[in-house]
Order: C-alpha cells, then structure tokens, then sequence
C-alpha cells in the first residue's frame, strides 16, 4: 500500500527549536515595543518601519519552533498579514464586538492600507534575500 510518502524520506515540516530564530523574534518584538511606546511620534517609524518588522517577527516567531522551508514560511506570513489587513478593510474587529482600547480590536487592526501591503511585502522580500544569501553562503563553504 502506498502512502505518497518515501520510506525514510524527512518530512517537510518538524519542530525544532532554534535558538537563533528565538533571539531574532525577541529582538524583533522589542524593536516594535519601543517603536510602538517610544517612537509613536515619528510618524514613518511607526506608519512604514513597523509594518516590515512585523512580519520578520512572524518569520521569526515561526521559525524558532519549526523546520520548514524559509520561502514558504515567508510566502504564508505574507499571506497571513494580507488577510489580517483585508480584515481591516471589512471592519471585523468592530464587526466581532471589539471596541477601541481590546487586545484584540488592537491585534485586528481597524484601517486598510496598500501602504500596509507594500511594507508587509518589503518585509518579507528582505526577509527572501538575506535567507538566498545565507544559503549561498552555506553552499560556498562545502
């Protein structure tokens, strides 16, 4: 009976920790702590800086307890991050009974924004090439 999976063939997704990963996240979510209670007045820190860190955060957060493909993690974070901001745009925070000041009217957002999509997509755009270069470092050094 076939199974579509190889014997002994590695499966495409395990938990792993990654220490690395971890402190990337970590430093990330504090970049985003200071931007979002420090920075608040720097209107493109906040607007446009956050919005790319966000989703290396993401990236992050995932890759620290998982190993699995960086593009997909990247392409399914981009993903996640379009869908929370189309969220926005169909005002579901307020539309789910969260009102202005709830963890989670606040993790939904409430104001659509391309400019959003753009940065989400830098973000994991940079995100793509400091993973190809890494990579080929890695393939270099064998």
């Amino acid at each position: 009976m076939q199974t579509g999976v190889e014997a002994g063939a590695a499966p495409a997704v395990r938990w792993a920790f990654n220490r690395h990963y971890l402190l990337l996240a970590l430093a990330v979510f504090v970049a985003e702590v200071i931007i979002a209670t420090r920075l608040s007045h720097v209107v493109w820190v906040r607007a446009y800086l956050g919005d790319v860190l966000v989703v290396v955060l993401l990236y992050a957060a995932v890759r620290c307890v998982l190993h699995i493909n960086d593009y997909v993690v990247l392409l399914c974070v981009f993903l996640f991050a379009c869908a929370i901001e189309f969220a926005q745009y169909f005002s579901l925070a307020e539309r789910l009974g969260y009102v202005r000041g709830d963890l989670m009217h606040t993790v939904i957002g409430n104001t659509f924004s391309w400019a959003d999509i753009e940065c989400y997509a830098v973000g994991c755009g940079l995100m793509a090439g400091l993973v190809f270069l890494r990579n080929s470092a890695e393939l270099s050094r064998r």
